[in-house]
């Protein structure tokens, strides 16, 4: 076996940066944005609009322009959370979702009530309904509870999290339609958007996710992956990673074992180690995509400075593709706690970056730099 080629974690996060669309700053297509992540998480929309913004330039209000005109959709995906997708890649990780079939475990079945049969007359009633074009999730539960033998789903649907939901999502039978009086809809996604791509056969979907994955949060394991995607068995993950083997490259970073998409390999062992510092806000892919537990992205000790309590990611400070501070908005003052292990804050990089986010908010902000 042939001694794997060698780098450092310096060169694998800057090339990493490269691939999250922070190097050049060159204002990118805001759906290539979301293809190149892979999805970017949209628990919170406004947190959502920033990730693509900060990589793209692009004005207020053009992700939900994006999702009215269909070149966007959002739905539950990795990890059981909402997820905003480039309608053709959507299908590629909820195939690989479906195939998990996480709603057939006896837990789902014992906590929500609701067997994998009842699933299933679920999904047909739901297709069916969403025909007609959007609904309002109350009248989704209408649909669904007044169906014989469904009498009972209503409970359970109207958990505030939308849980209950969630299997219908995976299977691409409903995402999230256009706001209705200040409320979300749920719509049909081939009927929301013409580029909508059905579910895949799953092993073809996992070659797709894995090379995905690693062509924007490589070098990575087969873990990470497992980790990024959730909802899955670590059987199934490893299966699909062997079968993958031949379009993969393996690495020696630091002494760590690891894999990218073997045709970045050349690109990745030219990086040069970066400096380079960014603002990134909240909930922003380049922690959750790597997890808040990879140590060369956040320390074990500000783990919990960036991953809050009820799931809340902190906006970061990131240098040379390690996070080197948070930040919040106060007003019009961006306040920044700089990690001090890292040194003196290089305050004129910062300034640049918060210069560059007053632009994408139209305001003026001035800047307080603490030592956290």
């Amino acid at each position: 076996m042939s001694t794997p080629p060698r780098l450092t974690w310096a060169q694998a996060l800057s090339w990493r940066m490269e691939r999250h669309l922070l190097g050049d700053r060159a204002g990118h297509d805001p759906v290539d944005v979301v293809r190149q992540l892979c999805g970017v998480q949209a628990q919170v929309p406004s947190s959502a609009e920033l990730v693509v913004r900060v990589r793209s330039s692009a004005p207020t209000g053009s992700v939900d322009t994006l999702l009215a005109d269909g070149e966007l959709v959002r739905t539950w995906a990795m990890r059981g959370t909402l997820h905003l997708l480039a309608p053709d890649d959507a299908g590629t990780y909820l195939s690989l979702i479906a195939a998990g079939r996480p709603w057939e475990k006896p837990a789902w079945s014992k906590w929500f009530g609701l067997t994998p049969q009842v699933i299933s007359r679920m999904t047909e009633v739901a297709h069916e309904a969403l025909a007609g074009g959007p609904m309002s999730r109350e009248d989704l539960i209408r649909a669904l509870s007044s169906t014989p033998g469904l009498d009972h789903v209503e409970t359970p649907l109207r958990e505030s999290w939308g849980t209950a939901f969630k299997p219908l999502a995976w299977q691409g039978i409903l995402a999230f339609g256009p706001m209705r009086d200040g409320r979300p809809t749920f719509v049909r996604p081939d009927r929301a958007s013409a580029s909508w791509s059905a579910l895949h056969d799953a092993d073809e979907a996992a070659r797709r996710a894995i090379l995905g994955y690693l062509r924007a949060y490589g070098p990575a394991t087969a873990d990470r992956f497992h980790r990024w995607m959730g909802r899955l068995s670590k059987r199934q993950v490893d299966g699909w990673w062997r079968a993958a083997a031949n379009q993969l490259a393996h690495v020696d970073v630091d002494g760590e074992e690891a894999y990218v998409a073997a045709d970045d390999l050349d690109g990745l062992l030219e990086a040069e180690p970066s400096h380079a510092i960014r603002l990134l806000p909240g909930f922003d892919q380049w922690v959750l995509g790597a997890g808040t537990d990879d140590p060369h992205v956040i320390a074990p000790a500000r783990r919990g400075a960036v991953s809050r309590q009820s799931g809340w990611i902190s906006p970061i400070v990131v240098r040379g593709g390690v996070v080197a501070g948070t930040w919040k908005l106060a007003d019009d003052t961006v306040e920044v706690a700089w990690f001090g292990e890292g040194g003196a804050p290089p305050r004129r990089a910062i300034g640049v970056e918060v210069g560059r986010l007053a632009v994408l908010l139209d305001r003026d902000l001035g800047l307080r730099v603490e030592s956290a």
